[in-house]
């Protein structure tokens, strides 16, 4: 047994005993004799809040992470008192504060343990900065599995593993490399079938071990700030997730055009390389809806300038383009370069709006214009100047989309890649150095940029993506993960970041595919295609130094690959379209780990490569070269090959052959997969008939398909079209039942239906009740049928 006094000897505090207690309304305030205060919120009956403060009072409550609009309200709120404890019980938990040393534990209402502190809050006077590192462990049970943090590049299954944020500039970084571009500290813990989360909503650097340094203790500790963590309850990891990406927030749904695919690379220029590119997509039928513009576009890498030679008439330039469907995205990055004749930069010295030394000068770093300053995003008044920045190129020149990028801040030719920690912000009227800002100074960057890109792309909706990102980054814009390697190795990487992040709150993420460093063989880079279309951010982007990677830059069975897979996507734009609303709605993430679809079977508790696209569309990459097959696991139910349409039975591994144009894809029996005509863009055809693809179940199964006018605010207004579809599977019958609701009335008229696994051969078709005339021999050569949307139930009768 180790006493406070020898903790206190190694240089650790600890609170004492707890000498008094408040109830206010909420919260619950504690105090100990040696002026600790622990404020216990109860914010719903599964979300509690904990802020320990080692001061004798609590500092100003601000916080960039949280949602302003996030759900709160409990149903039950208890708190009493026993001999050794305080006990705060909701509807859902019972939370127990010692009396003696302020150690809590969580139990549910059938007293079965959760988490418990093993030393339980700590922390050590920082006499360099004056203030304290605050540090948190708690008690691990021996199978307790750990996923989350965001884009680690490591398994998913976190267990073992020590982790570190602080959003870094890792150009080429490698698998188990720390930190990298984001900083997300939340993470779930699974135990004995039961899920719980940790939200520790401190924006310094921090520090996660999951039984890494001791067997079964799971820590967390910052540099400075205060111990400030969520706690979320499950019991289910989907409770988990949805109650953390409600807490931090949900974007707006995003143009369709922006789920489709996106072409990059350092860098496209003159106008007419560019133009080039736009063709060959074209020529090819390979469908693409966004290109991208590097820092060469700009004078001297001066943000919201033009290089008049490369582009002499931008607004020409991006309108051509636009006829031919591709939208334009360009890079801005933070550095200003430093230029007496650059109105931008003027305009930000005048007005006082650049970053500062402790000691008053302003911070100058190099970066790609050279010597530059840099904005304070942490300051209201910046951020809206920011904003209003957008207006030439939203506006006039007709740019749809913003890459912010070198945001974590990087700086080059320094050692720690970024601003000296000295540098002071305004943190929205919260006084602080770069210590506290810099987790926070990418995605502050990212919400100016959002709200001025959105204020002049209006009515149409905006679409931003930034590099650097802390924990609510998510309400203003997408993310990708940075500059990884055209490695197989970054491959594996790839598929991991993008799972962890879509469970982090952050789903509309991607990598770039075929690596940014160095050059991928075809092999690699179909591979990666078939991977990257099943991510919800989907963009080819590369440094260009040693070729291009284009799809055409490989040879004819690479580019018929892209086309496949790249047209595949296209289909499925509805079905994606309609995770993104399910993601907007109910905080669904987009992408779903095995453990998160099936945390009852321990089977998915160290599975990496598989995960559901949505929610009925089973994807497992191909990660190794020279493979026509691989080993994967099924989870538990019926999926159908979606190559053979064989039905496979789950809750086991098998062997999946493959051939190169195909990795293994597997739907959910049941699931009605809805899919438009292949386009070369988004709104490039009209068509009047949607596909409706039916995988035949015994049993119930719900499949929904969300619509809208693809763009613009309308559907705030309830023009949408939201279709709940329910097929009733029986032995010698099939029952498909629609239910519509929304006030936006699709541009086709007709489903066509193909019938997937049906056990039965046809006698009869019925519609409402009404028994329809069809061809027999049509139905079984085609499976398929074609009939007027507007019906509620059809009805499919054996013999």
């Amino acid at each position: 047994m180790i006493t406070n006094t020898e903790l206190e000897y190694k240089g650790d505090l600890y609170p004492t005993k707890i000498v008094s207690f408040e109830h206010e309304v909420d919260s619950v305030f504690f105090h100990t004799d040696n002026s600790v205060i622990l404020k216990v919120t109860v914010l719903r009956d599964s979300l509690i809040r904990f802020r320990f403060t080692t001061k004798g009072y609590f500092s100003n409550d601000f916080s960039y992470a949280i949602d302003k609009s996030h759900s709160h309200g409990y149903n039950f709120l208890e708190v009493s008192e026993v001999e050794d404890y305080y006990q705060i019980k909701t509807s859902k938990v019972q939370c127990r504060i010692q009396k003696i040393d302020m150690r809590l534990s969580i139990f549910d209402l059938e007293d079965h343990l959760i988490l418990e502190d093993e030393l339980g809050f700590h922390w050590e006077e920082s006499y360099e900065y004056g203030g304290n590192i605050v540090k948190m462990s708690k008690s691990s049970k021996d199978g307790e599995c750990f996923y989350g943090l965001g884009d680690k590049a490591t398994q998913l299954n976190l267990k073992g593993k020590r982790l570190e944020n602080f959003a870094t500039d890792q150009y080429a970084f490698q698998k188990d490399q720390e930190p990298l571009y984001k900083v997300v500290p939340f993470y779930i813990g699974l135990h004995n079938k039961k899920t719980y989360g940790i939200f520790f909503d401190n924006t310094f650097r921090t520090y996660f071990d999951f039984c890494h340094e001791r067997r079964n203790v799971s820590s967390y500790w910052a540099e400075g700030g205060e111990m400030n963590y969520y706690f979320i309850y499950g019991p289910q990891m989907q409770d988990v997730v949805t109650t953390f990406t409600d807490l931090t927030g949900k974007p707006e749904l995003p143009p369709l055009w922006a789920l489709g695919y996106h072409q990059c690379k350092w860098s496209y220029y003159p106008e007419s390389n560019l133009k080039e590119v736009a063709a060959k997509f074209r020529e090819l039928k390979i469908p693409c809806d966004a290109l991208y513009l590097d820092i060469d576009y700009m004078e001297g890498f001066r943000c919201f300038t033009w290089n008049k030679e490369y582009f002499p008439d931008p607004k020409r330039m991006v309108a051509e383009l636009a006829e031919d469907g591709f939208k334009t995205v360009v890079i801005i990055d933070p550095g200003i370069k430093i230029d007496k004749e650059y109105s931008i930069y003027k305009e930000a010295l005048e007005k006082d709006y650049f970053c500062k030394r402790a000691d008053g000068p302003y911070m100058k770093g190099k970066v790609w214009p050279g010597e530059c300053n840099f904005p304070d995003y942490t300051n209201p008044a910046v951020r809206e100047w920011w904003a209003g920045l957008f207006k030439e190129l939203v506006s006039d020149i007709g740019v749809k989309g913003v890459w912010n990028d070198m945001n974590e801040p990087a700086v080059m030719e320094v050692p720690n890649k970024t601003f000296p920690m000295d540098v002071r912000h305004d943190y929205d009227g919260n006084p602080c150095s770069h210590r506290k800002a810099h987790n926070i100074y990418g995605t502050q960057m990212a919400r100016a940029t959002y709200h001025g890109v959105k204020r002049f792309a209006y009515p149409k909706r905006p679409f931003v993506i930034t590099r650097s990102a802390y924990a609510g980054a998510q309400r203003y814009s997408s993310s990708w993960t940075g500059d990884n390697v055209a490695s197989w190795e970054h491959l594996w990487v790839a598929n991991i970041q993008v799972q962890r992040m879509s469970i982090s709150g952050m789903g509309f993420t991607g990598s770039d595919i075929g690596g940014f460093a160095e050059q991928p063989s075809g092999e690699l880079y179909a591979r990666w295609i078939q991977l990257g279309v099943f991510h919800p951010f989907c963009r080819t982007h590369s440094s260009g130094d040693h070729g291009n990677q284009e799809p055409w830059a490989f040879d004819e069975e690479v580019i018929d690959i892209t086309r496949k897979f790249v047209s595949l996507r296209y289909q499925l734009l509805p079905y994606l379209y309609t995770m993104f609303w399910q993601y907007i709605e109910e905080a669904i993430p987009m992408l779903k780990p095995l453990v998160y679809y099936d945390q009852e079977d321990i089977q998915t508790h160290y599975r990496n490569d598989e995960f559901i696209f949505g929610n009925q569309i089973l994807v497992c990459p191909i990660l190794e070269p020279n493979s026509l097959g691989r080993r994967m696991y099924i989870p538990r139910g019926h999926w159908y090959n979606y190559w053979t349409n064989q039905e496979v039975k789950g809750g086991k591994e098998i062997w999946v052959d493959t051939k190169f144009d195909q990795i293994p894809l597997f739907v959910k029996s049941g699931s009605i997969i809805p899919k438009y005509p292949i386009q070369q863009y988004v709104g490039e055809l009209e068509f009047d008939e949607l596909t409706l693809d039916v995988y035949y179940k015994s049993g119930k199964e719900k499949s929904v398909v969300y619509e809208d006018a693809q763009d613009g605010y309308d559907y705030k207004k309830g023009r949408y079209s939201f279709l709940s579809f329910q097929i009733i599977g029986k032995e010698k019958e099939l029952i498909i039942q629609v239910h519509k609701e929304g006030k936006y009335d699709t541009n086709y008229s007709k489903y066509k239906i193909n019938f997937i696994g049906l056990p039965f051969k046809v006698k009869n078709i019925e519609i409402d009740n009404e028994k329809i005339l069809f061809d027999k021999r049509t139905f079984e050569n085609g499976n398929y049928l074609i009939i007027d949307k507007e019906f509620t139930e059809l009805h499919i009768i054996g013999e």
